[in-house]
């Protein structure tokens, strides 16, 4: 798989891309290794190196260094960020029978990796921490590129079923990021784990 033709085929021709993806053979280790863990580390790096330049090399007031801090949390965000979309996968292929459809973990995990692409992308937005509001709006477009993926049907969904899947899946999307985000922000940022940086 060619990355960067990955990634201009799904952000500018995503009808063409879906098509090509749908019979692609590809086992969830080449997914994962050749495509997710690559992108996913761009909003990881961007975090990290936004927290250093913005923050300074040490803690005001303490003479601690912050260095440890953001590279920990930036390990945690990324290993955060796969999870989102193994999670995801996981849910469509979960979701299939309900709506008629495939049960395929593979395709699943293409659907939930490949739509995650604007998000990781629009990640290296994070390196001016006060434009990390704008990953938000790339997250409707990962929506859109989902939605554009059931209807390609990766997952065999009967046309008349392909809305209810998305949105199911689209909710589920949200509570699993609230639900991560909330452990890595809650559990580890602001937890003990950090008292030893």
């Amino acid at each position: 798989m060619d990355l960067v033709a990955r990634v201009q085929g799904i952000l500018l021709k995503p009808n063409e891309e879906w098509a090509k993806i749908k019979d692609e053979e590809l086992t969830l280790v080449q997914l994962f290794s050749h495509y997710a863990v690559i992108l996913a580390a761009i909003p990881a790096v961007a975090q990290f190196l936004g927290r250093v330049l913005m923050g300074g090399a040490r803690v005001p007031f303490t003479g601690r260094s912050i260095l440890g801090r953001a590279f920990f949390y930036s390990i945690i965000y990324y290993l955060a960020l796969l999870a989102l979309a193994y999670l995801l996968g996981f849910v469509i292929h979960a979701l299939s029978p309900s709506f008629s459809s495939q049960q395929n973990l593979t395709q699943a995990m293409k659907l939930a990796v490949f739509s995650m692409t604007p998000i990781w992308l629009a990640g290296i937005l994070y390196v001016l921490p006060f434009l990390g509001i704008l990953v938000y709006l790339a997250m409707f477009y990962s929506f859109f590129l989902l939605y554009l993926g059931f209807d390609a049907s990766l997952m065999q969904t009967p046309k008349d079923k392909v809305v209810g899947y998305f949105v199911i899946t689209a909710v589920a999307a949200v509570i699993i990021y609230i639900v991560v985000m909330t452990l890595v922000w809650g559990g580890f940022w602001g937890g003990t784990l950090f008292r030893f940086f």
